[in-house]
Formats: structure tokens, sequence, C-alpha cells
């Protein structure tokens, strides 16, 4: 399975982050690819910290629940805590990595949704996504991410 990921950092060494993140995903993947870096405001949340985000094409054997396993002990180790506050909202963080899509497949779990629920508002993965596949199209909407992007262009000018 090809595993299309995003990895944001908004402390500490922001790139140094990224890249560790990376090095350990690879780390007995079939193939890897990355990104370019974006650099963006936070969403969802008021932070002074600007985040660095790049995607993540990855190939592995292993199912959408285990790689979301993976991912988290990932974070964890790279120290990485939570990602959200007491009341549910976010908050800045060293290591974020998102499953953004799983070949062309639909998940809808309490655990995980693929592709990312909010990939067509994410600037950031969104841009990411279309160096790393510019043919995938969602599985719903059937918009491949360049599509996706004009149209938030276009309601959201600024970005």
């Amino acid at each position: 399975m090809t595993y299309y990921l995003n990895i944001g950092s908004n402390t500490g060494d922001r790139r140094d982050n990224l890249y560790r993140a990376v090095v350990a995903l690879a780390a007995g993947a079939g193939g890897c690819a990355v990104s370019a870096i974006v650099e963006s405001e936070p969403w969802g949340f008021e932070s002074e910290h600007r985040f660095l985000n790049l995607g993540v094409s990855l190939d592995s054997d292993l199912s959408p629940q285990a790689m979301l396993e993976r991912i988290h002990e990932i974070e964890r180790r790279l120290g990485s805590g939570a990602h959200r506050d007491s009341r549910g909202g976010y908050i800045d963080r060293l290591v974020d990595i998102d499953i953004v899509a799983v070949d062309d497949q639909v998940i809808d779990t309490p655990a995980l949704q693929v592709p990312h629920a909010h990939l067509a508002e994410r600037d950031f993965f969104l841009r990411p996504m279309m160096q790393l596949a510019p043919d995938w199209r969602h599985p719903v909407t059937g918009l491949t991410a360049g599509e996706m992007l004009s149209r938030l262009l276009s309601t959201d000018g600024q970005r």
C-alpha cells in the first residue's frame, strides 16, 4: 500500500524535527518520497509559532491501523506530547504525523478517517500531495489535490 502522510512541527528545531520523523518513517519502508517543505500558520488554533510541514509517500505492507500505531510510537519517541489541550483544542507540537490518504481507500472509524477529514481545507496538506501524487484522486469526491487546492484558494483567497 502507498501511504500519503503529512508531518508538521511548530516548536523546537522544526527542520530537524521533520528530518528525524522522515528517517523514522522510512526505516523498513519499501520506498519513500518526500515533498518540499511548506510553512504555514497554525490551523484551528492561535499560536505565535508557525508550522513547517512536508508530505511523505511511503510504501508499506502495514495495515492502516498498524501504521497509525507506528506513527504514534514515532511521535512519542521523538518527544512529541499531546496534540490537544484538556478541552480538545489543538496546541503547539514538536512533531505531528497525519495519515492523509492510503491509495484509494476510504476508512471511517473513530480512530482513523482516510482520506483525512480536513484534506480539502488544508493547503499545507494539498501542496505536498500535489508534488507526491499529482494524479491521485480523492476516492469520494474524485478531485485531485490540485483541484482541491484551486477550490480552497478560490474560497479563501489569502492562502
